[in-house]
């Protein structure tokens, strides 16, 4: 990222089996200077997943000291387990003008806004109705049937809080969903509070590079 550019905090929440993941997935193969976040938990790894790519693994008493310690940007029990954003990677991206993806709850959305009001866009992404939700959940064939109950219960709990956010993305076609998060973003990439300083540079005679630039552009 340019030193002129201001980097945002890009914030996507959805209720399980709405679709975020994909969607995430897709901006950042086309638009890789969008860093993922990675958060601690508390949970135990998943087969395939590495400490340090998709997590930090840790346990709950090292996780309680980073708690007490002030360390986390945002953090929030999901699902029985503990999950947290560092704050000083947050800091970090902002300094550098790099762009964040957090794949958070609006608990974790919330806490970020509070702390860097000025950075953070908040997208929440819709399924088209429960029952498509729980068509999707089993679908998976991944978890029991009391285990989609709980995740439904849990997604009328997240779905009460799309007020709090900015965008609100219907996901009942995947392509016109990611279309909507794709304009989202480059259109969040252009705020003049974002632009400020390469608009400074331009004016002292200096030459700068779109920020929004997919593969094709890179």
């Amino acid at each position: 990222m340019s030193s002129d550019y201001k980097g945002l905090l890009l914030v996507v929440s959805s209720p399980s089996g709405a679709g975020k993941t994909t969607l995430c997935r897709r901006l950042r193969e086309e638009f890789p200077q969008i860093r993922f976040s990675v958060s601690y938990t508390t949970r135990p790894p998943r087969p395939g997943e590495v400490h340090g790519r998709e997590y930090f693994f840790v346990d709950r008493d090292d996780f309680t000291a980073m708690v007490a310690r002030d360390e986390f940007a945002e953090y929030a029990l999901v699902h029985g387990n503990n999950y947290g954003t560092s704050a000083a990677l947050v800091r970090d991206a902002l300094a550098s003008g790099t762009d964040l993806l957090f794949d958070i709850d609006f608990q974790g959305g919330r806490q970020l806004r509070r702390a860097f009001p000025h950075d953070v866009v908040l997208v929440f992404i819709l399924p088209p109705s429960l029952g498509e939700l729980q068509r999707r959940l089993e679908a998976r064939n991944t978890d029991a049937p009391e285990v989609i109950e709980r995740r439904l219960r849990v997604a009328r709990d997240e779905l009460s809080h799309y007020g709090e956010y900015d965008y609100v993305i219907v996901n009942d076609d995947l392509d016109r969903a990611y279309a909507a998060l794709r304009a989202i973003y480059i259109a969040e990439t252009q705020r003049c509070a974002r632009q400020r300083g390469a608009a400074e540079a331009v004016l002292s005679g200096q030459q700068v590079l779109s920020i929004a630039r997919g593969k094709e552009g890179a």
